[in-house]
């Protein structure tokens, strides 16, 4: 290693401030608790603003009245009163069961689980990377990083130590691809040419946020694809010309023991591969005779439609089956499916390794409740609405603004569902009145949340990452990592932000059937 390579550890004033993030993350509570502390909060200030009048007056949609737009005053309610505590109370159980993200997320992963447990996740990523051309190894290393974050932890256990021995099968430096597929994997985690778990998640909750203003109002959990589709290939981009330019150049000559490629496939799995092919096109087929004739059996039936159709109100059922067939072709051609019990048995263990997802939904539930019932949400979003225009700070520069911060956020708290939790009921329904829509202000949160992942020391993979840094290089540290991904960070962070802004310019749609703006 060079000796530029061998200081990186220094501790230069981006270190320490990272050291300190690093720190102060890891003195806050779990992300459960923080909703519990965010509950009580809310009760105490809704008491305190109920008792001085607070309320705020703006126009709102009368769905009761043909979608009028009439003028409307809420006051601030004291959770404390004895008709808020019965309201409460009571419903506890349906605030966790009715909460928009809990089932799309949990159908999603039934699919998501089998293929993932049976292999073929695994095996594609595998096969990918080292089918790839020399000269594209880098680009294929980013691409398989973003693609593997369907299935959550899969990249980096599988995909991150892979990217190191590939370069090192062509004779580069195996920290650069480690870093490679560490900044697809988790700076690369918002983008997708499918939808993930994270869509339904984000959908709803920014559903229930927007139906603070609009109780008619659904985001879908395709609603940021066209975007992030497009997003795949910017991040790839980036995300190679960073590692090529920057990276690697910085790194210098590796001096260490070369690792051969033994990722190769087992002849089952190259079955399990050719099971999980056939599997998938018949699959697609069937699905594409449903929607591609005119009166196919998923469009809308009375107007032939797509976007407004079974199909489309059925979308996470299909993906989930996208996942779910192959994969269970794959473990029967592979062998490590033998019956419908492994099946479920995988399906168990997916929604198992969800349990702290739902705990936190569980949570998260309650304080959306609350917040709403209080109406300090909505007063909240009228008075910031209402600030922001009378400075003239809106459209681009505020969403703008709006990413930077949670970029910024993310460095405390990493857990992308929880900082959504508590954000969406305020600034989604603040910016609907600015004449965003939700859709645009979940990506703009969305670009925020992912491009500081890989220099978040909060992060749960980040202390993985610094692990397998120091299998080439035994005095890498946090300061390592942290030095060495900054700059996909920042480019990732500058990248998104230009796609943004010719985003919003356009016009264009981010979604199947989602705008960019809503009616202010």
């Amino acid at each position: 290693m060079s000796k530029k390579g061998k200081t990186l550890e220094k501790k230069s004033w981006i270190v320490r401030f990272l050291d300190g993030v690093e720190r102060a993350g890891n003195a806050l509570p779990s992300p459960a608790t923080i909703f519990l502390i965010l509950t009580l909060a809310v009760m105490i200030i809704s008491a305190i603003c109920a008792s001085m009048g607070v309320s705020v007056t703006y126009e709102a949609i009368d769905t009761a009245n043909g979608n009028a737009i009439v003028e409307k005053t809420v006051h601030a309610v004291n959770l404390f009163s004895g008709d808020s505590i019965r309201h409460l109370i009571t419903t506890i159980v349906s605030n966790f069961s009715g909460f928009f993200a809990l089932g799309t997320v949990f159908t999603i992963i039934v699919g998501v689980s089998v293929a993932d447990g049976s292999g073929l996740i695994s095996a594609l990523l595998r096969k990918a990377a080292t089918s790839a051309p020399k000269t594209l190894i880098t680009a294929m290393v980013v691409f398989l990083g973003i693609m593997s974050n369907i299935a959550s932890s899969t990249g980096y256990v599988v995909l991150v130590p892979l990217g190191a021995i590939l370069f090192m099968a062509v004779g580069r430096h195996p920290i650069a691809g480690l870093a490679a597929a560490f900044a697809g994997v988790s700076g690369g985690w918002s983008a997708n040419l499918l939808i993930g778990t994270n869509d339904p998640m984000f959908a709803g909750m920014s559903t229930q946020a927007a139906n603070m203003l609009d109780p008619n109002y659904v985001v879908s959990p395709v609603c940021n694809w066209f975007f992030m589709f497009v997003s795949t290939f910017v991040v790839t981009a980036v995300g190679t010309l960073v590692t090529d330019k920057l990276v690697e150049p910085r790194l210098g000559k590796y001096e260490g023991a070369v690792e051969s490629v033994s990722n190769s496939l087992t002849a089952q799995e190259k079955r399990g591969l050719r099971f999980a092919g056939i599997a998938a096109l018949v699959y697609v087929v069937l699905v594409l005779i449903t929607v591609v004739p005119p009166n196919g059996l998923l469009r809308n039936p009375e107007t032939g439609a797509v976007l407004s159709s079974p199909f489309m109100s059925g979308i996470i059922f299909i993906m989930m089956l996208l996942f779910l067939v192959p994969g269970i072709a794959f473990g029967v051609g592979a062998g490590t499916i033998k019956n419908d019990k492994d099946v479920v048995e995988l399906m168990t263990k997916g929604i198992a390794g969800i349990s702290g997802f739902m705990v936190l939904i569980f949570f998260a539930a309650q304080f959306t409740n609350f917040f709403t019932y209080s109406n300090l949400g909505t007063i909240l979003s009228v008075a910031g609405a209402n600030f922001l225009k009378s400075i003239g700070f809106v459209g681009l520069p505020l969403l703008i603004c709006f990413v930077i911060i949670t970029a910024l956020l993310n460095l405390l708290v990493a857990v992308d569902s929880a900082k959504w939790a508590i954000m969406a009921p305020v600034f989604v329904p603040m910016f609907m009145r600015l004449g965003m829509s939700p859709e645009l202000t979940q990506v703009a949160y969305r670009i925020g949340d992912s491009c500081t992942n890989i220099i978040a020391p909060t992060m749960p993979f980040f202390v993985l990452t610094v692990a397998f840094f120091q299998k080439y290089d035994k005095k890498a540290g946090i300061g390592t990592v942290v030095s060495t991904m900054l700059p996909y960070s920042l480019c990732f962070l500058l990248g998104w932000i230009v796609l943004l802004i010719i985003w919003y310019i356009t016009g264009i749609p981010l979604g199947p059937g989602s705008p960019m703006f809503y009616p202010a």
